[in-house]
């Protein structure tokens, strides 16, 4: 039996909602970045490369975004009794034969209490990719928690289960 359940898709609008909220804090800090918008099962909506990123860290944001998308969480070690545990978090690297990161800079895009994509950001440190990505995911959450007439960034759909 088909069951209709109402879900959230995360729309090319919200996408670059998120790019540029994460656009302007990399800008802010003066700290270029390859940022990467994905949808909830991983898959790329929106990326830019603001000149000056490094080339060899936009596979690195798109691997972020994926991550935290998939895994429903942010990207980073996974940690056990408040303390990073190295061996699972290179395990989840290994494991996945590299198509998850336990480094952190992803994040995933929230609304409703569902997750609909996430962002990943590479380029800068640890931190610094992490607080883009956080302007990122904020500038997003901004645009859902708009008046219903103003909302930007997600449509509601009906899917058979």
């Amino acid at each position: 039996m088909a069951m209709l359940q109402d879900s959230l898709r995360l729309t090319l609008e919200g996408a670059r909602v998120a790019l540029e909220g994460a656009e302007r804090r990399a800008r802010e800090m003066g700290v270029p970045m390859d940022i990467a918008i994905v949808d909830d099962g991983g898959h790329l909506l929106a990326f830019a490369r603001q000149d000056g990123a490094k080339l060899g860290s936009v596979a690195i944001a798109i691997n972020k975004a994926h991550s935290a998308a998939i895994r429903r969480q942010p990207t980073g070690p996974v940690m056990e009794a408040g303390a990073p545990n190295l061996v699972l978090s290179l395990g989840l690297a290994i494991g996945s034969r590299a198509a998850q990161t336990p480094i952190r800079g992803g994040l995933p895009l929230v609304f409703a209490e569902q997750v609909v994509g996430a962002i990943g950001v590479s380029s800068g440190t640890e931190e610094q990719d992490t607080a883009v990505a956080l302007a990122g995911a904020e500038a997003f959450g901004a645009a859902c928690r708009a008046e219903p007439a103003e909302q930007r960034g997600f449509e509601a759909i009906e899917e058979d289960e």
